[in-house]
């Protein structure tokens, strides 16, 4: 069985990842090439990337950023081997390659569907700036395999993820969705409703491209409001939201009639707790108040069909 490793990337330097990468073509037989998808990166990184090609790499490239979905749906289109191997551009190997290669070997013979799991820096950063996407990252998705096995399409994530191609070509990544988030989310939905295993190991890859504060904030209003549109268009809201803790959440406090009391103290509190969250003193429980907060005013608006001030 053949390996493809897929990257998608956007004006983000890989040349160290691929390097590291290229040479396990020719010691580990089971990767037989790598893919990396140019999302319409600036001339500057795309000449970075153009020197990447030859020796079983290949570049592939879209003239306009096309989005996360539509970058790896094209890879998954071009890659020959028999397992797609998709790794995000900002991950990096805790060891080496090879070594990182080899351990998904002898689990392919166990599901089509292997997702390796992600590690952050022990250190603090150092910058404070970044120190909430490290702290979030730390404790919401540094999860050992045997915990993440426990609710196995839940925690699934695409950074870090091989899947069978002929899963992957009947389940796709919705290119519907342009904008950050929530990928990942469907596709364990997808998988989960299609009855596809998907068995976690431990295989980590470093997340390394921290986002400023700012940025992740940015980013989580992208996710919540991709996550609203998407519990409207799901045909099975029940199974979709087994799959998504903050989606449990939503609908215990729809029950108690609290979903209205929570979108009001986010448009009141919003920049308050903006403050607070972009700051030297961050708290990953007031991060998750604000987020279900802010999930609670995407429900209203997607309910209504209108725009509230607050966005």
């Amino acid at each position: 069985m053949k390996i493809s490793l897929l990257i998608p990337v956007f004006d983000y330097d890989i040349v160290a990842l691929v390097h590291s990468m290229k040479g396990v073509i020719g010691t580990v037989p089971e990767l037989c090439e790598i893919l990396i998808g140019d999302d319409g990166s600036s001339i500057e990184f795309r000449e970075k990337y153009r020197l990447l090609e030859g020796g079983g790499v290949r570049l592939i490239i879209s003239e306009k950023n096309i989005g996360r979905a539509s970058i790896r749906n094209r890879l998954a289109l071009e890659a020959k081997g028999d397992f797609l191997l998709f790794i995000d551009a900002d991950a990096m190997f805790p060891g080496t390659a090879e070594a990182y290669i080899l351990k998904w070997i002898p689990a392919m013979t166990r599901a089509r569907v292997l997702s390796g799991g992600t590690l952050y820096h022990d250190s603090h950063p150092g910058d404070p700036d970044k120190l909430l996407r490290w702290k979030y990252g730390k404790k919401k998705e540094q999860i050992k395999a045997a915990e993440r096995n426990k609710h196995p399409h839940a925690s699934f994530s695409t950074f870090n993820v091989l899947i069978e191609k002929s899963v992957f070509s009947k389940i796709r990544f919705n290119e519907e969705l342009k904008q950050y988030g929530h990928e990942d989310t469907l596709m364990g939905y997808q998988l989960k409703k299609a009855g596809i295993n998907i068995l976690h190991i431990d295989n980590a890859l470093v997340h390394d491209g921290l986002e400023s504060n700012k940025e992740f904030l940015g980013k989580t209003k992208l996710g919540m409001e991709n996550l609203s549109m998407l519990y409207d268009n799901v045909t099975d809201k029940r199974a979709f939201s087994e799959t998504v803790n903050i989606l449990r959440l939503y609908n215990k406090l729809r029950f108690f009639r609290l979903t209205g009391v929570l979108a009001g103290v986010f448009i009141r509190y919003r920049d308050r707790m903006e403050i607070r969250l972009d700051s030297n003193n961050i708290s990953l429980r007031l991060f998750g108040f604000y987020k279900i907060c802010m999930f609670c005013t995407f429900r209203m608006i997607h309910m209504r069909k209108n725009i509230l001030p607050i966005f």
